[in-house]
């Protein structure tokens, strides 16, 4: 059996993002031509950064409709807010299958080139001053992600620490009220007031201090963001920023949690469904 290819979406997985699109009524006056069915348009926004390849570039062969079909189709959705329901309905489905880890929290930003300039990007301090953009991530004890953000290159980590961790969703998938605060936030070094703030707004920070040497041993730790990150930057075109519009960048990073969200899930349910055939294999045996 081939393997699926990154960018196509299965019954399943479909399930969960159609009910989330916005329903789009035909004009009965100047109706114009029918719409793009859209499991084929989100498939080919998924292709276009997984491949790196630019937007009028897109395959016609391959049935996801016209580069500007799916980059229309993809402000739409932005503006809809389709984006954060989607990784908010997945991460309840992982709370709900026991997978997501509240005790600790990872905090990390990866600086990119911006090619074009546009919204929040910034001189970077690492790249001879050229322009650039950095990626925010926030994710949970086994590195699934809570949170992706997108801020200019110049931008101090410490400084977006709180706004990253204001950004983690409300996570419901058990019952009771949902989960948002992680227990302990893992971060780079920082100032005193960003303890406070941390410390706020609930939760424990553990953060190195500002002047001492490395080998805290956080990193033991904070390795599954960076984790995170080398399966975000498998969208080539996260690792280089190619568009003017911060929005639609900014779409990438959340696009990208999707699938890894979603394959840490059907790994959990393969699991799973492993472990009960060796049950009853067992009990079968016995």
């Amino acid at each position: 059996m081939a393997r699926p290819k990154p960018w196509e979406v299965d019954d399943e997985l479909w399930a969960v993002i159609e009910p989330l699109l916005p329903r789009i009524e035909r004009r009965t006056r100047h109706p114009g031509g029918e719409r793009h069915p859209d499991r084929p348009v989100f498939q080919g926004i998924l292709f276009v950064p997984h491949t790196g390849i630019t937007w009028e570039h897109l395959p016609q062969e391959l049935g996801f409709g016209s580069g500007m079909t799916c980059w229309r189709r993809l402000a739409e959705w932005a503006e809809a807010g389709v984006r954060p329901r989607l990784h908010k309905a997945l991460l309840a489905e992982l709370r709900g299958a026991n997978a997501l880890d509240f005790s600790r929290a990872a905090v990390h930003g990866s600086r990119i080139r911006a090619l074009k300039g546009g919204a929040k990007t910034g001189r970077s301090p690492v790249d001879r001053g050229g322009t650039g953009s950095k990626h925010r991530l926030i994710t949970d004890a086994t590195g699934t992600p809570l949170a992706a953000a997108l801020t200019g290159g110049n931008r101090n980590d410490a400084t977006q620490l709180i706004p990253l961790l204001q950004a983690v969703p409300p996570v419901r998938g058990k019952r009771g009220r949902p989960r948002r605060r992680p227990d302990v936030i893992l971060a780079d070094r920082g100032h005193d007031k960003y303890r406070r703030l941390v410390r706020a707004l609930d939760a424990k920070p553990l953060i190195a201090r500002r002047g001492t040497e490395h080998g805290s041993g956080l990193g033991t730790r904070r390795w599954v963001v960076e984790r995170a990150f080398a399966h975000l930057h498998w969208f080539r075109r996260l690792r280089i920023r190619g568009e003017v519009r911060d929005d639609i960048h900014e779409a990438f990073p959340t696009l990208g949690c999707a699938p890894i969200c979603w394959r840490r899930l059907v790994s959990l349910h393969a699991q799973q469904r492993l472990a009960a055939s060796r049950q009853r294999s067992r009990t079968a045996g016995s």
